[in-house]
Formats: structure tokens, C-alpha cells, sequence
């Protein structure tokens, strides 16, 4: 089992402040990092998207995975049984050995508190469906860890404010997993903005994709599989019925689990967006739900198109919208830049060029998103992408669920983050219904 010299050393390092926030890096170094001294991580959620990051820290010398948790032992996403890739908590434990070449001692769990009360423990990373981000932060954070956390960071608002005061309250180390911050084609159009090379912006288009219009998987209602602890995957959440349409990759179509497609991309170029404008602890004066339609199935209850108006302090209009482009469009009297995943174009080509040096302005740089966790571990320097910056982000997808839901659009205060004289939006902004014994 792996020592604790690495844990002590980061507790001197939180207690340095200022000058552990100085440190250079230690994955600046070619030097392998001895066992004793790698930051132990736990993982929690071995789906797609955990196994991604897997990947990650099973690519960097600073990280050793000592445990995992699932509450499935072993399945292939949404293909049929024995198609395709495994995933689950079995899977994840022959990957994690197989790329080491060797048997790990990688422990395994069905819960997850299991692995954030470890006091072996440094970081926990959690790969979950949205309704469990909240419940294993907390926990993670509260047992002393720092916590990588996918994104949307939390499935409702008010699990977003408990965990983003949690992190502050804790002084820990909180990296969302909004991996678009750390490529240079998103930062060089933060950079652009911030340079005054569009000159003063007035319109943002934000591009996100459809929802589901109709049954994803077999809407057939079963038995849930012996590998499958259903109970302890619906959590905190109902307890639907089990059909194999809302379970592994489908569960974000019905708002027990998740917000729909629009909660899934709204923290990448929605977050962009805020990034761009410097409204990391802020967000808009007004939010509206427009042009909403749902799928003409009980399966799923999220918006297959949909757009959110939003209104900023100082005149900028933003469309969030699957009817938009993918990506983000930000566009300015003096021109333009657009960014989506692998692509960057502007009004002026000379911009995104790789030469071309954007100004004195600069963003916070990170080329790649989990080394950046990381090495935040280690010097104690935010991420760049804390929980608060998440949280924030994400911010116009809930309000866009409360003008939905009450037909108006809504005044949003981003400083004492309430909706301005209307008790009744704000009632909906806190709600959220744990199930028993999950609280």
C-alpha cells in the first residue's frame, strides 16, 4: 500500500500559502517520480468517460490510481452484451493493470466512501452520472482530498453553492472537468477578447447539441442485471423504473439523473464564453428560456431544442442554443472569432496563427487539463477551472430550467446569486429532493 510521505508533504505545502503557490512544478520534471512521492488517487465512476480519465493519470508519471469504485462490475455502455468495450469496476481494474504491465494491487469498491475516507488518499476523481457529483465531492473534500470532478459540476444550483463553498472552506485543490480550457484554440480566443482585438463585444453565440428526441436504448422496462447495484446507482436521485434507454450513456435524457444534453455542454462553451469575458465569479443580469421543445416520449423529460437568451452588464447578448453552430462564436465591432473542438477561425486570419502573439493579456495556461489537477496538488495553485468557475458556468442552464418551467424570463443578481423579486424562481433554484437514507 502506498505511504503517506506524499500527504504530508501537501499539507506543508497548503500551510506555505504563498509561497507553495510559487513552487516550480514537479511535471516539469523528466525524472519519474518515485512511488512514495506519487499523489494516490482514487477514481470513482469506471463509465466512458472515467476510463478517459484513466487514461490520464495512468499517462502521468505523478499519479498512482490505488483504488476504484463502481457500482457496476462489468458492462459495455450502450452496446449489446459482449459488443464493443468493457467498462465497470472489474474492467477498470484489468485496464489499470494491463496498462502497467503488471498486477497494480489496485483496490476495488462498490461505494464510494470507501475510497474518501481512505486516509491513504490524496485525490479522489469523479466520473459519475450527474445526481452522485455532489454527494462524492462532499465527501471527498470532507475526508481531506482534493477532488478532479466531471462536469456539469453538480446535477441542481444549490448542490453547485455547497460545493464550491466546501472546496473554500476545506482550502482544497477542485479541478471541474471542463477540459476545453486547457487547448490553445479556446485560449487563444479568450486572449483575443481580452486584447481588445474584437474591440467591445455585443454578441455571443453559443452552440450546443440537440437533446434526444426519442428513445436512445430499448425502452423496455426490466429487471436490472445481477452485475448492477440499481438502488445504489439511483442514489440520492428516484428510483425510475430500469430500462436500458435511461441507464449507461442515456441516464442525462430524464432530469432525475441529469439536465439533459444542454446541462451535458453548457460547461464547455458555455464556460468559454465566461472565461472570455472574465465573468468567472459573476454571470448575466438576465436569463430567459426560449423556443423549448421535448421529446414525444415518457423516457426522457429534458429539451431536444432549445435556447437560452441571456442579457450581460454592459449590453452583450448571449444565445445558448442546439440551434447555433457547434462551438462558440464571439463576435465584437472590430470582428470576430469563432472556436469549436479542433477548429478556431476569426474574422481576421492572421489571429490564429500560431506565431501571432494575442498581446499582454493573457489567459491562464494549461495544456493539459488533468497534469494541471495535478500539479495543482502538488503547489497548491487553482486550477484552471475551480469549482466556483464550474458552478458559475453553468449557472444560465439552471436558470434557463426555472424560466422554463414558470413561462418568464428572470433578473439575475450573480452577486448574491438570486433571482431579483421573484420568490418563486428562487424557490425552485434551491429545490432538490434527496432520497432516503441520501442527504
Amino acid at each position: 500500500m502506498p505511504n503517506s510521505t506524499f500527504r504530508l508533504t501537501r499539507r506543508k505545502f497548503l500551510a506555505a500559502g504563498a509561497v507553495a503557490a510559487a513552487a516550480p512544478t514537479i511535471l516539469s520534471s523528466p525524472a519519474k517520480a518515485a512511488p512514495s512521492e506519487r499523489i494516490t488517487v482514487g477514481v470513482v465512476g469506471l463509465g466512458s468517460r472515467g476510463f478517459n480519465l484513466l487514461d490520464d493519470l495512468l499517462g502521468s508519471s505523478d499519479a498512482q490510481i490505488v483504488a476504484v469504485c463502481d457500482v457496476d462490475t462489468m458492462h459495455y455502455r450502450d452496446q449489446t452484451w459482449g459488443k464493443g468495450r468493457e467498462f465497470g469496476l472489474k474492467a477498470g481494474q484489468e485496464y489499470i493493470d494491463q496498462k502497467s504491465g503488471s498486477k497494480t494491487g489496485v483496490s476495488t469498491t462498490r461505494d464510494f466512501r470507501d475510497i474518501c475516507n481512505r486516509d491513504d488518499i490524496d485525490a479522489v476523481v469523479v466520473a459519475t452520472p450527474d445526481h452522485w457529483h455532489a454527494l462524492c465531492t462532499l465527501e471527498a473534500l470532507r475526508g481531506g482530498k482534493d477532488v478532479y470532478c466531471e462536469k456539469p459540476v453538480t446535477h441542481t444550483f444549490h448542490e453547485g453553492q455547497t460545493v464550491y463553498r466546501e472546496v473554500a472552506k476545506q482550502e482544497a485543490i477542485f479541478q471541474t472537468g471542463s477540459q476545453q480550457r486547457s487547448d490553445w484554440r479556446f485560449r487563444r480566443a479568450v486572449e483575443l477578447v481580452r486584447n481588445g482585438h474584437l474591440g467591445k463585444i455585443h454578441s455571443i453565440e453559443v452552440g450546443l447539441p440537440p437533446g434526444y428526441d426519442n428513445p436512445q436504448g430499448d425502452p423496455t422496462v426490466a429487471k436490472p442485471p445481477e452485475h448492477l447495484d440499481y438502488d445504489f446507482w439511483c442514489g440520492p436521485s428516484p428510483m425510475l423504473p430500469y430500462m436500458r434507454a435511461r441507464h449507461h450513456r442515456w441516464w442525462r435524457g430524464h432530469r432525475a439523473y441529469g439536465g439533459g444534453v444542454l446541462m451535458d455542454w453548457i460547461g464547455h462553451h458555455n464556460d468559454i464564453a465566461h472565461w472570455a469575458l472574465d465573468l468567472d465569479q459573476s454571470g448575466p443580469v438576465k436569463v430567459e428560456a426560449v423556443g423549448w421543445t421535448f421529446p414525444d416520449t415518457d423516457v426522457y423529460n429534458t429539451p431536444h431544442q432549445y435556447e437560452i437568451e441571456c442579457e450581460y452588464e454592459g449590453g452583450a447578448k448571449s444565445s445558448i442554443s442546439s440551434r447555433n453552430r457547434l462551438g462558440l462564436r464571439l463576435i465584437g465591432d472590430k470582428g470576430w472569432v469563432f472556436a469549436t473542438r479542433g477548429r478556431i477561425e476569426a474574422s481576421q486570419p492572421t489571429w490564429i496563427e500560431a506565431k501571432f502573439d494575442p498581446g499582454s493579456e493573457k489567459a491562464y495556461a494549461s495544456d493539459n487539463h488533468m497534469h494541471n489537477f495535478l500539479s495543482s496538488v502538488r503547489t497548491r495553485r487553482p486550477c484552471i477551472c475551480p469549482a466556483e468557475t464550474g458552478h458559475r458556468s453553468i449557472t444560465p442552464g439552471h436558470l434557463a430550467y426555472v424560466s422554463q418551467a414558470l413561462g418568464r424570463a428572470l433578473k439575475w443578481d450573480a452577486k448574491t446569486e438570486t433571482v431579483v423579486n421573484d420568490q418563486a424562481a428562487n424557490e425552485l433554484l434551491q429545490q432538490h429532493h434527496y432520497r432516503q437514507p441520501w442527504g
